[in-house]
């Protein structure tokens, strides 16, 4: 076998195994029964699967501007993945989306009823007058 044909072989595997992994979690994403789940399984084999595709094409391409541009796009969703999670996350816990009873830990309750509070305030208070 030869070093063309290994690295060829190595970059099906990759992506295959990054095919699999994103087709995880899409269907993760329509099984999970609540936010916070959805959104591990949106992040963690997401970002993975597109990692090893991006691996695989790496492999595959072998050229200095394709592989700086597949770097690029890697780096780029390590970046912005998490930020993302963690945004749907704080935005999704103040509702009744989430099921509080499959939290092993749940740090931010406390603040939960100031949050509810401050938007019952919110509600109660009068629309701004407006002047012409």
């Amino acid at each position: 076998m030869t070093a063309d044909a290994f690295l060829d072989a190595v970059a099906g595997v990759c992506l295959i195994a990054g095919a699999l992994l994103s087709l995880a979690a899409g269907i993760a994403l329509v099984r999970f029964p609540d936010v916070l789940s959805r959104m591990h399984a949106a992040a963690k084999p997401q970002v993975l699967g597109l990692l090893l595709v991006l691996l695989g094409c790496a492999l595959r391409l072998r050229t200095g501007v394709d592989i700086t541009t597949l770097v690029l796009v890697g780096m780029f969703q390590l970046a912005t993945a998490p930020v993302a999670a963690h945004m749907v996350g704080r935005a999704a816990y103040p509702h009744e989306d989430i099921r509080r009873d499959l939290l092993i830990a749940d740090e931010l309750a406390d603040h939960l009823d100031r949050l509810r509070a401050d938007r019952s305030e919110e509600a109660e208070a009068p629309p701004p007058v407006r002047t012409p």
